[in-house]
């Protein structure tokens, strides 16, 4: 067989786009904790929209193994959760007269550098060094509202970034592999057609012995009759069956 019918899967881990929307989640939290009123329904919805960020990567991923489409569409899920998220911080920033930093500001270009993935790998498959770590957090708890809300903002256009080609990529693997239901029918058809292939053989050397069909003249082909009086005993049938249904008997 020339593929498994169930790839790879479950990786999420290791995928730069869960990584970066776990530490906007955990920031999330923080933040909420420290700036947003925890009666507050707006605390509440952008803890679950960072959590949705996380939790639709992994399920995707987890799912990729029997479905293309979920896991494409749990991406995008994914995706739109974050952009939810987006617009709170961007609310919060701008309801409360606080500076949002341009995208070619120092401030935004230094969290960039620090947490922007190498350029020559776009497709958000393999690993890396793991550049979150506690101190990431800490800052969360001691950076200002400005300092906070804007550097998650950089991280989640930049999951967001990294889901889109992560997308991408899927469609392309989608086109070129397909999903289970394309891998089982190819499956399918290497064994049938390795079944053919023997069943030809048997043809060809049957074809040097084989007498011709009494109505038709076709080359007939021996067959094993299944019910009736003769069933189990060997019977010359003509290979142009169904049209045909000459029979021989054959000499023993």
């Amino acid at each position: 067989m020339s593929e498994s019918l169930l790839p790879p899967h479950g990786g999420f881990r290791k995928l730069r786009s869960f990584r970066t929307a776990q530490l906007v989640y955990d920031g999330t939290v923080i933040f909420c904790n420290r700036f947003i009123d925890r009666r507050s329904r707006t605390n509440d919805q952008m803890v679950q929209a960072a959590r949705s960020g996380v939790q639709n990567i992994a399920e995707g991923s987890l799912a990729s193994a029997t479905s293309k489409e979920t896991e494409l569409k749990l991406t995008n899920v994914a995706r739109a959760s974050l952009g939810e998220l987006l617009l709170d911080y961007e609310d919060f920033l701008r309801q409360r007269g606080v500076r949002q930093w341009a995208p070619d500001s120092h401030e935004a270009l230094a969290v960039r550098k620090r947490y922007l993935p190498d350029k020559s790998d776009l497709s958000d498959g393999s690993d890396k060094s793991d550049k979150s770590d506690k101190s990431d957090h800490y800052a969360f708890h001691t950076a200002s509202a400005e300092v906070a809300a804007n550097t998650l903002i950089c991280l989640i256009n930049q999951a967001s970034s990294l889901l889109r080609n992560q997308m991408r990529q899927l469609e392309q693997d989608f086109l070129a592999h397909g999903g289970i239901r394309e891998r089982m029918t190819r499956a399918r058809l290497e064994v049938r057609g390795a079944s053919s292939d023997k069943s030809d053989m048997s043809d060809l050397s049957d074809k040097n012995t084989a007498p011709c069909c009494p109505k038709c003249g076709k080359p007939m082909r021996q067959r094993t009759a299944r019910t009736g009086p003769h069933a189990g005993q060997p019977f010359w049938g003509c290979t142009g069956y169904p049209d045909c249904k000459g029979i021989r008997s054959v000499q023993k």
